[in-house]
């Protein structure tokens, strides 16, 4: 269960197997069946989350009641609304598992606890943070300045496989177009191959 961890921990910093079983024995390992709301909007966010098994969508319901999916979860991927953890604040975000899943769970108390037992367990959330950043830059600007054609093909390369995973609903969400226009697209992509 915590080789996907230990894979991802191992991509920023080096822990000894003693260091990497304190840092895990903060995780609880939680499943989530398919449908079940893992954070919903005006919740607490108590937890981060790492996935070991499954997909989640971390959406938010915009001023029309649709949603709007900022980003999917999948196996070794983080899921947490940062704001409302860190500042104390009801969350805006909900999230929901599209798959029966498993999810290795940190909470705010125990990630401080770490970084004073552990200083390079800070440095490796800092590290997360930072790529963290780079993405939802990277989305913002995709989102902003390119075209749907454009943001789909981005979404096929940062999802490898994932397409096939979801509803044709759920994806055009994540683009932020209609699920008509997203048929359109995916028709103009396969002549073009």
């Amino acid at each position: 269960m915590f080789d996907l961890l230990y894979k991802n921990t191992s991509r920023y910093i080096v822990l000894s197997s003693e260091d990497f079983k304190q840092f895990a024995g903060c995780f609880k390992s939680h499943t989530f069946k398919k449908k079940e709301v893992v954070l919903k909007e005006g919740d607490y966010c108590l937890f981060e989350g790492f996935v070991i098994s499954g997909c989640f969508k971390v959406y938010y319901l915009n001023e029309t009641g649709s949603e709007q999916t900022l980003y999917f979860a999948v196996e070794g991927w983080w899921i947490t609304d940062i704001d409302s953890l860190i500042n104390n604040v009801p969350s805006i975000l909900n999230i929901e598992a599209l798959e029966d899943s498993e999810v290795l769970m940190i909470t705010k108390k125990d990630k401080e606890k770490l970084y004073e037992d552990m200083p390079q367990i800070e440095k490796l959330f800092r590290m997360m943070n930072q790529q963290s950043s780079v993405a939802l830059q990277r989305r913002i600007l995709s989102l902003t300045g390119k075209t749907a054609d454009k943001r789909y093909l981005e979404f096929l390369e940062k999802y490898p496989g994932l397409e096939q995973r979801l509803t044709q609903q759920q994806v055009a969400s994540y683009l932020g177009i209609t699920h008509e226009f997203l048929s359109k697209i995916r028709k103009k992509t396969s002549l073009e191959k």
